[in-house]
């Protein structure tokens, strides 16, 4: 079985990847690989720190290496937060204290309806051998809500209504959240280049 690491620290990103994945390949990431130390995402836009993290980790790491950079971007705020959406309310935010800035800048915006669209984007970048070897992209349109609603998923699902749905990305199901999401049409690119150079 081919080996994968996802070049994260993040238990509920490298959950989705693996369910989407399914049993394939053999998936671990950073909290698995104390010897591969995570990068500082200096990037500008999510292909760039996605590359940065894949690239590093690789180096490292005998095997394909996948990472992805996505985030929340809001059009009442200019695309906001943006590449910085883990960190939105400070270095050390929880997805709470994200959460809770996100709501205070749409409420001191005004911003109602239509103003209130927003989407989730991702990139993801697989590398091996110190080297980009894929770049794969994904989003999902949507509107932000003024409350947050379910008590599934993470980061901004709670506030997100995916185009089409009626419930937010933290009420969904995650088979039916995985087979929509930024992060699970990327992976759908990212999981058939994966397939043909694996056999």
């Amino acid at each position: 079985m081919p080996r994968l690491l996802i070049a994260t620290k993040n238990a509920h990103k490298t959950m989705e990847i693996r369910a989407i994945l399914g049993s394939a390949w053999d998936v671990t990431d950073l909290n698995a690989h104390p010897e591969v130390p995570a990068p500082e995402e200096t990037g500008v836009t999510f292909a760039k720190n996605a590359a940065i993290k894949a690239v590093a980790a690789s180096r490292l790491f005998a095997g394909f290496v996948l990472s992805d950079d996505s985030g929340l971007e809001v059009d009442a705020l200019g695309g906001a937060p943006g590449v910085i959406s883990a960190r939105y309310a400070g270095l050390h935010a929880t997805d709470a204290d994200n959460r809770a800035r996100l709501l205070r800048e749409l409420a001191a915006d005004g911003a109602r309806g239509k103003a209130r669209s927003a989407r989730f984007r991702c990139v993801m970048c697989v590398a091996r051998d110190g080297q980009v070897v894929g770049t794969f992209d994904g989003a999902v349109e949507g509107v932000i809500i003024n409350q947050e609603r379910g008590a599934n998923g993470f980061g901004y699902d709670a506030l997100f209504v995916p185009e089409g749905h009626c419930e937010t990305f933290a009420q969904l199901s995650a088979e039916v959240k995985n087979g929509l999401s930024h992060r699970g049409r990327a992976l759908a690119k990212a999981r058939a280049f994966l397939d043909k150079v694996a056999t």
